[in-house]
């Protein structure tokens, strides 16, 4: 199970070093993500994803399940004004409409999200906007306690700013 540690930095040159540091410490590129207000990042550093910049897994959640309870109704309807026959066909008519429900609710909802900043990043919006950056990083838990240590102890001008364990098991 991967935690995401956030840290903030005053410069580029400061995150650099740390990404440098991170990977001499064993860990991968591929789990280090940055993010900043507007200021374009150089090549080298990994730039945040449009599903860490974005709303849109929030609003993808938030929509399958309204879709879906919607696509219920719309399947209960159905079976109670036309008549479909046997039991099963009642029951795929519902499961039909229900899934119906669920895939439109989450495409037009994550549709609507993607113009919205990552929710769980608001606590981050104030420093992105004054220049500041923003580094994420995807560690494994039993390597925490020795991240943290290597970043404060070589980065007295960075912010700790949190760690989030709700992070997919697959990158």
């Amino acid at each position: 199970m991967r935690h995401r540690l956030f840290y903030v930095f005053p410069d580029i040159a400061s995150a650099r070093r740390a990404l440098d540091e991170l990977l001499l410490g064993r860990i991968e590129i591929r789990h280090i993500r940055f993010m900043t207000g507007g200021t374009p990042l150089p090549d080298d550093m990994p730039e945040a994803s449009i599903l860490q910049k974005t709303d849109i897994v929030s609003g993808a959640e938030q929509g399958m399940a309204v879709g879906a309870a919607l696509g219920l109704v719309l399947g209960a309807v159905i079976v109670w004004y036309f008549d479909l026959g046997t039991t099963s066909a009642r029951a795929t008519a519902m499961v039909l409409a229900g899934f119906a429900g669920l895939l439109f609710g989450g495409w037009a909802a994550s549709l609507a999200a993607a113009a919205l900043p990552n929710s769980r990043l608001k606590s981050f919006h104030a420093d992105l906007e004054q220049g500041k950056i923003l580094m994420m990083v995807d560690v494994p838990a039993r390597e925490i306690t020795r991240i943290e240590a290597m970043l404060a102890e070589r980065h007295p001008e960075m912010r700790f700013g949190g760690e989030d364990s709700h992070i997919p098991v697959f990158p």
